[in-house]
Protein backbone atom coordinates (compact mmCIF):
# COMPACT_ATOMS: atom_id res chain seq x y z
CA UNK A 1 0.00 0.00 0.00
CA UNK A 2 1.39 3.38 -0.99
CA UNK A 3 1.35 5.80 1.94
CA UNK A 4 1.36 9.59 1.50
CA UNK A 5 0.40 12.70 3.45
CA UNK A 6 -3.28 12.24 2.60
CA UNK A 7 -3.48 9.22 4.90
CA UNK A 8 -4.37 9.77 8.53
CA UNK A 9 -2.24 8.77 11.50
CA UNK A 10 -3.96 5.44 12.18
CA UNK A 11 -3.46 4.28 8.60
CA UNK A 12 0.18 5.36 8.58
CA UNK A 13 0.81 3.67 11.95
CA UNK A 14 -0.29 0.36 10.46
CA UNK A 15 0.95 0.53 6.88
CA UNK A 16 3.90 2.94 6.64
CA UNK A 17 7.16 1.08 6.08
CA UNK A 18 5.38 -2.21 5.46
CA UNK A 19 5.83 -3.99 2.12
CA UNK A 20 4.65 -7.52 1.29
CA UNK A 21 7.28 -10.16 1.98
CA UNK A 22 8.89 -11.05 -1.39
CA UNK A 23 9.23 -14.73 -0.45
CA UNK A 24 5.65 -15.45 0.60
CA UNK A 25 3.61 -12.34 -0.09
CA UNK A 26 2.87 -11.91 3.62
CA UNK A 27 1.22 -8.53 4.17
CA UNK A 28 3.01 -7.77 7.44
CA UNK A 29 6.78 -7.82 7.75
CA UNK A 30 7.97 -11.10 9.33
CA UNK A 31 10.23 -11.11 12.38
CA UNK A 32 13.63 -12.06 10.96
CA UNK A 33 15.42 -13.84 13.80
CA UNK A 34 18.70 -14.32 11.98
CA UNK A 35 22.17 -13.06 12.75
CA UNK A 36 23.56 -13.40 9.21
CA UNK A 37 22.29 -13.29 5.63
CA UNK A 38 23.44 -15.28 2.60
CA UNK A 39 25.79 -13.49 0.21
CA UNK A 40 25.70 -13.91 -3.57
CA UNK A 41 29.47 -14.20 -3.38
CA UNK A 42 32.05 -12.98 -0.85
CA UNK A 43 31.37 -9.30 -0.22
CA UNK A 44 28.33 -9.16 -2.52
CA UNK A 45 25.30 -8.87 -0.25
CA UNK A 46 21.60 -8.59 -0.99
CA UNK A 47 20.54 -5.02 -0.42
CA UNK A 48 22.20 -3.85 2.81
CA UNK A 49 21.88 -7.12 4.67
CA UNK A 50 24.93 -8.99 5.87
CA UNK A 51 24.62 -9.05 9.68
CA UNK A 52 21.53 -8.15 11.69
CA UNK A 53 23.61 -5.88 13.89
CA UNK A 54 24.04 -3.66 10.81
CA UNK A 55 20.65 -4.09 9.14
CA UNK A 56 17.61 -6.31 9.54
CA UNK A 57 14.38 -6.20 7.47
CA UNK A 58 12.16 -6.19 10.57
CA UNK A 59 14.04 -3.29 12.10
CA UNK A 60 14.10 -1.47 8.75
CA UNK A 61 10.30 -1.69 8.58
CA UNK A 62 9.99 -0.26 12.09
CA UNK A 63 12.44 2.54 11.30
CA UNK A 64 10.54 3.47 8.14
CA UNK A 65 7.26 3.43 10.04
CA UNK A 66 8.51 5.67 12.85
CA UNK A 67 10.17 8.06 10.38
CA UNK A 68 6.85 8.42 8.57
CA UNK A 69 4.95 9.11 11.79
CA UNK A 70 7.51 11.74 12.80
CA UNK A 71 7.52 13.36 9.34
CA UNK A 72 11.20 12.45 8.86
CA UNK A 73 13.25 11.17 5.94
CA UNK A 74 15.09 8.51 7.94
CA UNK A 75 14.76 6.59 11.20
CA UNK A 76 17.17 4.68 13.40
CA UNK A 77 16.15 2.28 16.14
CA UNK A 78 18.17 1.39 19.20
CA UNK A 79 17.86 -1.04 22.09
CA UNK A 80 17.14 1.77 24.57
CA UNK A 81 16.43 5.46 24.86
CA UNK A 82 19.86 6.04 26.40
CA UNK A 83 21.47 4.38 23.36
CA UNK A 84 19.53 6.69 21.03
CA UNK A 85 20.56 9.72 23.09
CA UNK A 86 24.19 8.58 23.10
CA UNK A 87 24.18 8.32 19.30
CA UNK A 88 23.13 11.98 19.06
CA UNK A 89 25.75 13.04 21.63
CA UNK A 90 28.46 11.36 19.57
CA UNK A 91 27.96 14.13 17.01
CA UNK A 92 29.78 16.39 19.46
CA UNK A 93 33.48 16.92 20.14
CA UNK A 94 35.54 17.76 23.22
CA UNK A 95 35.08 21.40 24.13
CA UNK A 96 31.50 21.62 22.85
CA UNK A 97 28.68 22.78 25.10
CA UNK A 98 25.16 21.42 25.42
CA UNK A 99 22.12 23.26 26.74
CA UNK A 100 20.02 20.65 28.54
CA UNK A 101 16.53 21.21 29.85
CA UNK A 102 16.53 21.53 33.63
CA UNK A 103 13.76 18.94 33.98
CA UNK A 104 14.57 15.80 32.00
CA UNK A 105 14.50 12.04 32.44
CA UNK A 106 17.04 11.03 35.08
CA UNK A 107 18.91 8.67 32.76
CA UNK A 108 19.36 11.50 30.27
CA UNK A 109 20.71 13.82 32.95
CA UNK A 110 23.20 11.22 34.17
CA UNK A 111 24.35 10.40 30.63
CA UNK A 112 25.19 14.05 29.95
CA UNK A 113 26.77 14.83 33.32
CA UNK A 114 28.49 11.56 34.27
CA UNK A 115 29.45 9.95 30.97
CA UNK A 116 29.92 12.57 28.28
CA UNK A 117 31.41 15.09 30.70
CA UNK A 118 34.41 12.75 30.85
CA UNK A 119 34.82 13.26 27.10
CA UNK A 120 35.12 17.02 27.47
CA UNK A 121 31.51 17.90 26.64
CA UNK A 122 30.11 20.57 28.97
CA UNK A 123 26.42 20.58 29.90
CA UNK A 124 24.50 23.61 31.15
CA UNK A 125 21.02 23.20 32.64
CA UNK A 126 18.49 25.72 31.33
CA UNK A 127 14.79 26.28 31.93
CA UNK A 128 13.62 25.78 28.34
CA UNK A 129 10.28 27.43 29.09
CA UNK A 130 12.18 30.71 29.61
CA UNK A 131 13.23 31.88 26.14
CA UNK A 132 15.33 34.73 27.57
CA UNK A 133 17.26 32.17 29.63
CA UNK A 134 17.86 30.09 26.50
CA UNK A 135 19.16 33.12 24.60
CA UNK A 136 21.39 34.14 27.52
CA UNK A 137 22.94 30.67 27.74
CA UNK A 138 23.88 30.58 24.05
CA UNK A 139 27.44 31.12 22.89
CA UNK A 140 29.67 29.94 20.03
CA UNK A 141 30.53 26.72 21.88
CA UNK A 142 26.91 25.53 22.11
CA UNK A 143 26.44 22.83 19.48
CA UNK A 144 23.37 21.03 20.83
CA UNK A 145 20.18 22.00 22.63
CA UNK A 146 18.32 19.05 24.19
CA UNK A 147 14.85 19.37 25.61
CA UNK A 148 11.81 17.35 26.63
CA UNK A 149 8.26 18.60 26.30
CA UNK A 150 6.20 17.71 28.22
CA UNK A 151 9.05 17.18 30.65
CA UNK A 152 9.65 14.22 32.93
CA UNK A 153 8.50 14.39 35.69
CA UNK A 154 6.89 17.85 36.12
CA UNK A 155 5.25 18.11 32.65
CA UNK A 156 6.60 21.56 31.83
CA UNK A 157 5.72 22.68 28.29
CA UNK A 158 8.34 24.24 26.00
CA UNK A 159 7.72 26.20 22.80
CA UNK A 160 9.68 23.95 20.43
CA UNK A 161 9.41 26.33 17.49
CA UNK A 162 10.67 29.32 19.46
CA UNK A 163 13.62 27.39 20.90
CA UNK A 164 14.30 26.02 17.43
CA UNK A 165 14.56 29.52 15.99
CA UNK A 166 17.02 30.54 18.71
CA UNK A 167 19.03 27.36 18.18
CA UNK A 168 19.16 27.74 14.40
CA UNK A 169 20.20 31.39 14.64
CA UNK A 170 23.20 30.25 16.70
CA UNK A 171 24.16 27.39 14.36
CA UNK A 172 23.35 24.64 16.86
CA UNK A 173 21.24 21.47 16.66
CA UNK A 174 17.92 21.13 18.46
CA UNK A 175 17.04 17.63 19.67
CA UNK A 176 13.69 16.85 21.30
CA UNK A 177 12.78 13.88 23.47
CA UNK A 178 9.22 13.26 22.32
CA UNK A 179 8.46 10.38 24.68
CA UNK A 180 5.45 11.77 26.51
CA UNK A 181 3.59 13.37 23.60
CA UNK A 182 4.55 10.79 20.92
CA UNK A 183 4.20 11.71 17.23
CA UNK A 184 0.43 11.32 17.58
CA UNK A 185 0.24 14.63 19.44
CA UNK A 186 3.47 16.43 18.49
CA UNK A 187 5.94 16.53 15.59
CA UNK A 188 9.16 18.24 16.73
CA UNK A 189 10.76 17.97 13.28
CA UNK A 190 7.99 20.13 11.83
CA UNK A 191 8.71 22.73 14.52
CA UNK A 192 12.43 23.15 13.87
CA UNK A 193 14.09 20.19 15.58
CA UNK A 194 16.88 18.45 13.66
CA UNK A 195 16.45 15.16 15.49
CA UNK A 196 14.12 13.66 18.03
CA UNK A 197 14.24 10.59 20.24
CA UNK A 198 11.25 8.64 21.46
CA UNK A 199 11.51 6.03 24.19
CA UNK A 200 8.97 3.22 24.06
CA UNK A 201 7.18 4.09 20.82
CA UNK A 202 4.88 1.15 21.49
CA UNK A 203 2.21 3.78 22.20
CA UNK A 204 2.05 4.50 18.48
CA UNK A 205 3.65 1.59 16.68
CA UNK A 206 2.60 -1.52 18.59
CA UNK A 207 6.22 -2.63 18.98
CA UNK A 208 7.59 -3.28 22.50
CA UNK A 209 10.23 -0.89 23.84
CA UNK A 210 12.66 -0.13 21.01
CA UNK A 211 13.77 3.47 20.81
CA UNK A 212 14.58 5.68 17.89
CA UNK A 213 16.27 8.85 16.78
CA UNK A 214 15.15 10.46 13.59
CA UNK A 215 16.51 13.23 11.42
Amino acid sequence: MHIDDSHKFATRAIHAGQTPDPSTGAIMTPIYQTSTFVQKSPGKIIGEYDYSRAANPTRAALEANLANLEGAKHGLCFASGVAATGAVLHLLSAGDRVLLGDDVYGGTNRLFHRVFAQLGIETTLVDMTDLDAVRAAMDERVKLVWLETPTNPTLKITDIQAVGEITKANGAILAVDNTFATPYLQNPLALGAISCATRRPSTSAGIPTPSAARC
